[in-house]
């Protein structure tokens, strides 16, 4: 076994023991949208939404929620947890570069989510009639630029914070944003218009409506898609230029 597969393998086992952060990554994005799905009105054709119903829309938010909740309020006390305990450091002086270990969790972490929002997909599909994506590329293009756009939201938040305490503290004040944004509060085509171009020009807003839109079986917005990445790609470079080993 190569010495990268060797440290997956103990973060996996290590990650396999924090039932706590599993139940927020993969639980909770699927028992949120079933109990969205209790309220009548919820599972009735909306005229406002073209015909769609309410559930319909929940479906790809809490899809990008799940991947919210593995990037921004899961990952980062993780990665700060490691260098304040000095193991990034250590293993600096090792053949195992550090780098390793944070590839191992950035990948377990993106697992994790995508087995939440195969099992949101399968719950809307199997407890309210929710269809599946209809245009798939699309959607699965859709759904890797907001993973990666949450971890490296995460990995920043890391970067800029000194301890687990802060980036606990932090994690939690950028998450609830984050998730207004992504549509949890209310679905992002339900929202004014005003106020819908400016969620749509943030990350996850377009990444929700992007992953909509595939799901409703068209091709994503480039504008959607072109958002996503470009924020994406400004968080990664955020948090490699400001993230401390030690």
């Amino acid at each position: 076994m190569s010495a990268s597969a060797a440290v997956l393998k103990a973060e996996l086992r290590l990650f396999g023991r924090e039932p706590f952060a599993l139940f927020w990554i993969v639980a909770f994005p699927s028992i949120l949208l079933a109990v969205l799905g209790l309220i009548p009105s919820f599972r009735d054709p909306d005229p406002g939404l073209g015909g769609a119903r309410v559930i319909d829309l929940y479906v790809p938010v809490n899809v990008l929620l799940a991947m919210i909740m593995a990037g921004v309020q899961a990952l980062p006390p993780v990665l700060s947890g490691y260098r304040e305990r000095g193991i990034l450091r250590r293993m600096s002086t090792t053949p195992m570069r550090p780098a390793a270990l944070l590839a191992a969790q950035i990948v377990l972490h993106f697992a994790a989510a995508l087995g939440s929002a195969l099992l949101v997909v399968a719950v809307g599909r199997l407890a309210f009639d929710v269809a599946l994506p209809g245009q798939l590329p699309g959607y699965l293009l859709a759904l890797l630029l907001g993973a990666l756009g949450a971890l490296a939201m995460g990995a920043a938040v890391a970067a800029v914070t000194p301890t687990v305490k802060a980036t606990t503290v932090v994690g939690s004040v950028v998450l609830f944003p984050m998730m207004f944004v992504a549509g949890v509060w209310g679905p992002v085509q339900t929202m004014p218009d005003l106020l819908r171009r400016i969620v749509e020009c943030l990350p996850f807003g377009a990444a929700s409506q992007a992953l909509y839109r595939a799901a409703e079986g068209g091709s994503p917005d480039w504008a959607h898609l072109g958002v996503t990445a470009a924020w994406t790609a400004v968080l990664i470079a955020a948090a490699v230029r400001w993230f401390r080993w030690e």
